[in-house]
């Protein structure tokens, strides 16, 4: 059984355009016991006397930023667009912001089509904008079909589903003019297509529509009059031959959480129950350890968080080049692991021993731990309120 790393995360002030993020931002909630994404890349490049290293680590700590910002979309859209506009890497415009949405790999199309089809002014901009990157001149209505529905997932409400057929509607008609009498004719009938290519691929329905059936779903649709039978008849064959592809959520998927990590190599490992030493491949990422059983492993067999953790070197006679992971309080580290079976369990180390293979690569993951450790948002927040108590009894 694979860890499935669920993220939450409390998030800040959102640009003054978003009002939708914003007024969500009271309903969000952090689990303490979850594995938390970083609010912010917690040191930049270090200086470096040599210009051109210097500039590759500014691109590298960007294109990390970028990584992040996807991220945070996959997991809740609107987060992800406010954290990529304030580092500078999208502007809150309907065309940027759509094509972003189109052209981006790794983005989670659930995310995009929960995104398109909220009903604010922007986001319907937005999404009349990512229809218009679509180009549908001389295809059927079925290959238009399967190329929209492709580059998102159709949401599960109402009232998106029907604004984001409209704005498909729209957008095939002006692509191809005089096909139908209205854009209502096109929007019924892509709304028949995909039903009858639900009827024809479900296992589960044994009356499968024949064409007769299908052209009498849609008669009287075009202005009260008949579609063409030759028209309708290549629509049913197409869907007959080749049921839609729905796109794959890899968005989720942890290859995504793993690409260009903060850090990543071999280490020892100290047992938590068992004191043996055993040789793990190790990830640092958005202030979490992943470790491995070998570099080809798709999914970890622990995570470790690093939030109000710290990181120091440590003396031990039969390792040479020691690091431990504790907690400053002396409470057990929240970590989880895969138990032999598979089953996922908590992890029981009141601290993480690692040993490196030199002095230098042991001050380098110290160095790199250090500025991927995060607090706990709930700290700062006791912490203003005491200061705020402090202030008004001393007044």
């Amino acid at each position: 059984m694979a860890i499935s790393r669920k993220d939450s995360f409390l998030w800040g002030r959102a640009p003054p355009k978003l009002p939708l993020a914003e007024r969500r931002q009271s309903d969000r909630s952090y689990n303490l016991n979850d594995i938390q994404l970083k609010l912010e890349m917690a040191n930049d490049a270090p200086d470096s006397s040599n210009p051109d290293r210097k500039q590759r680590s500014k691109s590298d700590v960007r294109n990390r930023k970028f990584l992040r910002g996807k991220k945070k979309f996959n997991m809740d859209p609107e987060v992800g667009i406010c954290y990529l506009i304030e580092h500078g890497f999208l502007e809150w415009r309907a065309e940027s912001v759509a094509e972003f949405l189109y052209k981006e790999e790794g983005l989670n199309k659930t995310a995009i089509g929960n995104f398109l089809g909220e009903r604010e002014e922007m986001h319907l901009e937005i999404l009349k904008e990512f229809v218009g990157l679509h180009e549908f001149s001389d295809l059927n209505l079925v290959q238009a079909l399967r190329q929209f529905l492709w580059s998102f997932r159709l949401p599960g409400e109402a009232q998106k589903i029907d604004r984001m057929m409209e704005a498909f509607a729209t957008r095939y008609c002006d692509c191809n003019p005089g096909v139908f009498q209205s854009t209502d004719t096109c929007y019924i009938l892509s709304f028949s297509i995909i039903m009858l290519n639900t009827s024809l691929h479900n296992p589960n329905v044994k009356d499968k529509p024949s064409l007769q059936r299908f052209v009498a779903m849609n008669r009287g649709i075009n202005n009260d009059k008949e579609l063409p039978f030759e028209l309708l008849s290549k629509l049913y064959a197409s869907i007959r031959s080749e049921p839609f592809k729905i796109p794959e959520d890899d968005g989720n998927d942890l290859t995504l959480t793993f690409f260009n990590p903060d850090r990543e190599g071999w280490l020892l490992k100290m047992g938590g129950r068992i004191k043996t030493w055993k040789r793990r491949w190790f990830i640092l990422t958005d202030s979490c350890l992943y470790y491995f059983q070998y570099t080809t492993d798709k999914d970890p067999i622990g995570i470790i968080p690093l939030e109000n953790l710290c990181v120091r070197k440590l003396q031990d006679s039969s390792k040479p080049y020691c690091l431990e992971l504790y907690n400053a309080k002396g409470q057990k580290i929240k970590a989880c692991k895969t138990e032999n079976k598979g089953r996922v369990v908590q992890g029981k180390h009141q601290s993480y021993k690692l040993n490196a293979a030199s002095e230098e690569e042991r001050d380098d993951w110290i160095d790199a731990i250090r500025a991927s450790i995060t607090k706990d948002p709930f700290y700062d927040l006791v912490m203003m309120r005491k200061r705020k108590l402090i202030s008004n009894t001393s007044s």
